[in-house]
């Protein structure tokens, strides 16, 4: 749905801060850490970074503006990522084979996308601009998508480094003082869900619709790395009774033992962070768990994770403030003056991802962009210290399936009244 309340200015300024925030991501590598890929579903930089500009000239330019031609009829190819409907595309998994096009090829593609969809934003007549006004909307909010991809990726890309490389330095230290946790309760009932109005969202996020919850209560505060160390040191890892039987295979074959990023060294719990190595600090909340370890940890504790609903409820009542990419230090921390529902990290739910009662998606190409992935995956809520602030809102649906961890993923808890 399009904001049809900003300006063609607003539109302009908007675009264009999107487009220099993913430069900025970028800005610390080298150019051999555009081309990596170190699995399937991690992307190269450089790829983000094109693929994102073929959005605009596929779905805008090549729509909107007479006599447009692509300086590259073959990065259709390259830079499709799953729109079926747009024909053939490059192999996800072999991305990271593409060392041409080249790193200054791909910033010269990106220029020349801005220097036409700057010009079509302000020159275009109304009648013109209109029917593609929700388009751009869409295509500023994927960009920002493909900027918290970018951070993941680019830290799973140095952290299977040996030499785990400083992606930038981080000055300064959060505050991580141990904030007390309460429970929010919320009495049971039938709650109005999901998004309406005249602000952007994604499809998956409508149409809005009732629900009827039993009375819950959720934590307001994320589970720390301290008590999950409680949990690891509790033998949670080793214990078959707490964990679904795919999860439980996933402990067995991929022998995990503590969430990514951490290794023991020399008796310490060390984490990974894009500003490198640094030690488990007890206070901040517990990142990069998959689905099953967040369920594994909430049975163990007696608890349970809450559903999508339950989490939106509550959320709807709360200003969206907390950690986000905004100040590029990409890590979570703790200890704000008040807690909060957003930032940090993304909280897994219960939920299994899905269409809400009425949904249905848009016809053509961009049908596909979330409703054919609604099988196997789970709802995250909240946003994380890589997502832009301007990004999240009560309603959003972000979905990954059970055993990923390479994205900034937590655990907050839930229990029944």
């Amino acid at each position: 749905m399009p904001n049809r309340a900003l300006s063609r200015k607003d539109h302009l300024e908007r675009y264009k801060h999107v487009r220099r925030f993913s430069e900025e991501i970028c800005a610390p590598l080298e150019n051999e850490d555009y081309v990596v890929q170190t699995m399937p579903d991690v992307s190269p930089a450089k790829w983000h970074l094109a693929h994102t500009s073929w959005f605009f000239e596929t779905f805008i330019l090549q729509l909107a503006l007479d006599g447009y031609f692509s300086p590259d009829p073959q990065y259709a190819y390259l830079y499709n990522s799953y729109y079926n409907a747009l024909g053939d595309r490059h192999c996800r998994p072999r991305r990271g084979l593409l060392s041409r096009p080249t790193v200054s090829d791909t910033y010269a593609y990106r220029a020349y996308v801005d220097k036409h969809m700057e010009t079509w934003i302000c020159a275009s007549e109304d009648d013109a601009f209109e029917p593609f006004a929700s388009v751009l909307d869409l295509g500023i909010h994927h960009e920002q998508q493909h900027q918290e991809l970018m951070v993941t990726d680019l830290k799973h890309v140095l952290g299977t480094n040996p030499l785990r490389p400083i992606y930038r330095e981080i000055t300064g230290k959060a505050n991580t003082a141990t904030l007390e946790s309460q429970w929010i309760s919320q009495s049971g009932g039938i709650y109005s869900v999901g998004h309406e109005g005249h602000e952007f969202s994604f499809d998956n996020e409508g149409p809005r619709h009732q629900v009827l919850l039993q009375p819950f209560s959720i934590s307001d505060t994320l589970v720390t790395n301290g008590e999950f160390v409680n949990f690891m040191e509790a033998s949670g890892y080793a214990n078959a009774e707490l964990w679904l039987s795919p999860g439980w295979s996933m402990v067995i074959s991929e022998a995990w033992n503590a969430p990514l990023y951490w290794e023991r060294i020399d008796g310490t719990w060390m984490n990974y962070t894009l500003g490198g190595w640094t030690p488990v600090d007890l206070n901040e909340p517990v990142c990069h768990v998959s689905y099953f370890e967040a369920d594994a940890y909430a049975r163990w504790a007696g608890m349970r994770l809450p559903t999508e609903f339950e989490w939106e409820v509550v959320a709807a009542q709360s200003p969206v403030r907390g950690r986000f990419a905004d100040d590029m230090r990409f890590h979570p921390s703790s200890g704000a003056d008040h807690p909060s529902l957003y930032g940090d990290v993304w909280q897994w739910t219960r939920s299994q991802y899905t269409g809400y009662p009425g949904y249905a998606p848009a016809p053509g190409a961009l049908g596909e962009y979330n409703g054919k992935f609604m099988c196997n995956q789970f709802v995250l809520r909240g946003g994380s210290c890589a997502s832009s602030a301007s990004h999240i809102r009560p309603t959003y649906r972000n979905f990954f399936p059970p055993d990923a961890r390479w994205q900034f993923t937590g655990i907050r808890l839930a229990r029944d009244a």
